[in-house]
């Protein structure tokens, strides 16, 4: 049987796109072998990896927002904490640990020392998957085993590397498009703007190692703080798979 990996890259709430194209893939059937995840991808990743449908973490997201609520942080080194996304990814995976995933997951996450991608595949998924998530001067970043790390994208957006070498088929889930427009000078628009652009560079190298790259269109339309429109969010992700994926092709021994 052909091996299957699938990267998801980060997003910030454009990666509900991610539930709906993981969504996708457990109706036509295809069996993932390994996950790979950055910030919202990595969440996502995680919790398919853990065998929680997609669909029921779109409920959930809707139903309370609880998954990407911000609690303010008093540290120097951010205005927010994840803590929130701690408590849910506890709920949802009790166990905590890689080991005990039903698929192998890697959480790529940027070591602040030494400026390299860190991939993340066994201890605390919480813990792995807080350190992706954190954007800098935005969330505190999280300390774990002597370093501080902080959002994997970083350096490494749409985390390919750690599936090539164990899977026969790498299925790319990029959903960070760089729009043409841009009008607005406000600073939050400003910033968000600016990471898109640094984090697109190091994605387009991931992209080459691909066999299928799915880039959802009409998020550019989507900050990525829009997780009010999680319907919308996930219904792009879930028919632009299911128009592009071809089962045929992917599932072929």
């Amino acid at each position: 049987m052909r091996r299957i990996g699938i990267a998801l890259s980060g997003g910030g709430a454009r990666g509900i796109a991610h539930l709906g194209v993981l969504q996708a893939l457990r109706e036509f059937g295809i069996e993932v072998s390994a996950v790979s995840g950055t910030s919202a991808g990595s969440i996502a990743g995680a919790l398919f990896a853990a065998g929680v449908e997609p669909v029921k973490v779109l409920d959930r997201i809707r139903g309370s927002r609880i998954l990407f609520s911000l609690r303010p942080s008093w540290a120097r080194s951010g205005l927010f904490s994840l803590e929130t996304v701690t408590e849910i990814l506890h709920e949802f995976i009790p166990a905590n640990d890689f080991t005990k995933l039903n698929i192998p997951l890697t959480v790529a996450a940027t070591n602040l020392s030494t400026g390299s991608v860190r991939y993340f595949d066994s201890g605390k998924i919480s813990t792995a998957v807080a350190a992706s998530c954190c954007i800098p001067g935005i969330f505190a970043p999280v300390f774990m085993e002597g370093n501080w790390y902080a959002d994997g994208g970083i350096v490494d957006n749409l985390p390919v590397t750690p599936l090539k070498n164990n899977c026969d088929l790498i299925i790319g889930v990029h959903c960070n498009p760089i729009s043409d427009q841009f009008n607005e000078v406000k600073i939050r628009q400003v910033i968000e703007r600016s990471l898109l652009l640094a984090i697109g560079r190091n994605t387009l190298e991931s992209q080459k190692h691909c066999h299928v790259l799915l880039e959802p269109a009409g998020l550019d339309k989507f900050s990525a703080a829009d997780f009010g429109r999680a319907r919308d969010i996930y219904e792009i992700g879930y028919k632009y798979a299911l128009k592009h994926l071809k089962p045929e092709s992917i599932l072929v021994k």
